[in-house]
């Protein structure tokens, strides 16, 4: 029988919503970049340029803001039910290959055009999960995945748990779908978008600052570009599928017995 929580969750979604605290609570990104390229980051850290943190946020700021509209209007419509991870993965490897071939320098350039493919697989996912895009809380849910699984310098652990950083993102978050609903998304530099936005990139920066750590341990080259990228890509599927799913049992069950349940159930 499922457990109460005093929810009366069902056991089906008792078992789903199991699965998604796994997906959420795994060990962060850093930890599988290190295992595939068998160093530790810290490592390819060292590495980098000084000041590298704070360009990787700002880099991570610009490719956000490119990506915001782009990856949700590229996806088209979909009567599958199902969303396309594999392709996804892919194309994302295809644009590691590309940039690990340049170095750290394409950097600029390659991290839009994976972020754009990265956001385009999360709203796939969303979408997939019974999400309607065109809502604008929808959308900005679909950017709240990158602040999953990063660190932002104002944290005072390394790891963040999943409703610290929505409670966190939730007032700056809600100013943005406001000023979206009512003058669309066009004016991506409105200072609610912005905040929003800034908010979302001090977490995301940290991820990519250790995804170029990696890249900067030299082990294959371009090869190592896309297997990184393509770590990066299933490190960011899992975290929106894990969403998505506590998302839908939100609308099922509220978000406060929600989160009662979350914190109480085991993971598998």
């Amino acid at each position: 029988m499922a457990a109460d929580f005093g929810n009366r969750f069902t056991e089906a979604d008792l078992r789903v919503l199991r699965i998604a605290k796994s997906r959420l609570e795994n060990p962060g990104l850093a930890a599988r970049l290190a295992d595939l390229v068998g160093k530790p980051i810290d490592q390819g850290l060292k590495a980098l340029p000084p000041g590298w943190n704070e360009r990787a946020v700002g880099i991570a700021r610009k490719a956000l803001l490119k990506a915001l509209a782009l990856a949700i209007r590229t996806l088209g419509p979909d009567e599958s039910g199902r969303s396309r991870d594999r392709l996804h993965k892919i194309l994302v490897t295809g644009s590691g290959v590309a940039g690990g071939a340049v170095g750290l320098a394409s950097l600029a350039l390659e991290l839009p055009v994976s972020t754009t493919i990265m956001l385009r697989s999360i709203a796939d996912i969303a979408r997939s999960e019974g999400h309607d895009l065109s809502r604008p809380e929808i959308r900005l849910s679909c950017l709240e995945v990158f602040a999953l699984g990063g660190k932002s310098d104002l944290d005072d652990s390394v790891e963040q748990g999943y409703w610290v950083v929505r409670t966190a993102l939730a007032k700056s978050m809600s100013e943005a779908a406001a000023y979206i609903s009512k003058r669309g998304i066009a004016e991506k530099t409105a200072p609610p978008i912005i905040r929003f936005i800034s908010a979302i990139a001090s977490r995301f920066g940290a991820v990519i600052a250790d995804q170029t750590a990696a890249k900067a341990v030299p082990i294959l080259g371009a090869l190592a570009g896309g297997a990184i990228n393509l770590a990066f890509m299933q490190h960011f599927q899992q975290m929106a599928r894990g969403h998505f799913v506590i998302k839908r049992l939100e609308l099922k069950y509220g978000t406060e017995k929600v989160q009662q349940a979350y914190q109480e159930v085991e993971t598998f």
